[in-house]
Order: C-alpha cells, then structure tokens, then sequence
C-alpha cells in the first residue's frame, strides 16, 4: 500500500533492494513474530489507535481482485491477520470458516489479511480453502497490525470493528470459540 492509501500498491512485489535486504526484512518480520508469542496469546485493551486510515486501504484479494475495505462499514467487521508459516494462525482458520458461515446472514463479516507472500498463501488456499475472502497484506501487514495496537507485531492478531466502524476490541494470539462467542453476544446487529 502507498502512502496515500488511494492506489493498491502489490503488496507483495518483489523488493527494490538487494536480495540480502529482503532477506533482513523478511527476518525482522519473523522476529516481530516471535516477540509476538513471547508475550502469549493476550487480549489487547483498546487505547484508541487511530483507525481512520484503516478505512481507506485496498488490498489485492486471493483472486486478484481488489477489495477495498470502505465498502465494508457498516456492518460488524472481524479482521484476521495470519500467515502460512505461523501454526496458530493456520489452527485457528478453520473455526474463522465456521464462524462466518454461522454468523453472516446475521450481519456479520470477516476478512483474513495474510501477512505473508502470494504464492505460499495461493498454494496454501487451493489445499485448505476458507469461507471468507481473504486478501494480503504482505510483510506491510505487521505494520499495519501495529497501527491497530498490536506493539509486538506478533500473528494471529485479529480486530473487530463494529457496525460504525469503530475498533471495539482486539486480540493477539489464536482465537477461541469462546472469543468469538463473547464478541458475537456482544457486537451482533439487530
């Protein structure tokens, strides 16, 4: 995504620097990861992070296509962060899959944001397909994550805005049933 947030930028293009500095990058990212699990899976207080950005973001969905999230206010929004290398985020997908099946006639959306490359999470949905879209983020996603609050830049992380937009809760490490359960009772329209 460039800086403007209007035009999608392939977030998951081959960098401009040298080989060896992708490699740093993509090194940084698996230790902003680790930070992540040292901290455990924790429930994030809210403290206002500003979220107005967030809105206007596009994102190449896993058919190519563009999916801006504008379009996608107004109803409660769960956001997923995940990648192919990190097991909890691959442990939790299914019940993301059950929860939105169950859950969007009711109002209710859910979009995975990978974290991650094209080609693992292309290889990885053609084996193991999922309910909800799904679009990447790439490495750009950790600091995206960290706009939302999660300090550690760690995966899973996962956010639920509601119907008006607002963040109203977040979530680092592998959601539970009984997370889901309690922001569905919580943050259900109707």
């Amino acid at each position: 995504m460039n800086a403007s947030h209007d035009q999608p930028t392939p977030p998951l293009a081959a960098p401009t620097a040298t080989p060896r500095m992708g490699r740093r990058r993509a090194v940084a990212v698996l230790a902003a990861a680790g930070a992540g699990a040292l901290h455990g899976c924790r429930w994030l207080e809210p403290d206002e992070p500003d979220t107005s950005g967030f809105w206007s973001r596009s994102f190449v969905a896993s058919d190519g296509s563009t999916l801006a999230l504008a379009p996608l206010r107004g109803r409660p929004l769960l956001v997923n962060f995940w990648a192919t290398w990190c097991p909890p985020c691959i442990e939790e997908l299914p019940l993301l899959s059950s929860f939105y099946n169950e859950n969007k006639a009711n109002g209710w959306q859910l979009l995975g944001l990978a974290v991650d490359r094209v080609e693992p999470v292309t290889r990885f949905l053609a084996k193991t397909p999922v309910s909800f879209p799904m679009a990447l983020a790439g490495l750009d996603g950790v600091e995206l994550t960290r706009e939302l609050g999660n300090a550690a830049g760690g995966l899973p992380f996962s956010v639920l805005f509601d119907a008006s937009g607002q963040l109203r809760a977040r979530k680092l490490g592998q959601l539970r049933e009984h997370d889901l359960a309690a922001w569905r009772k919580q943050w259900s329209v109707a």
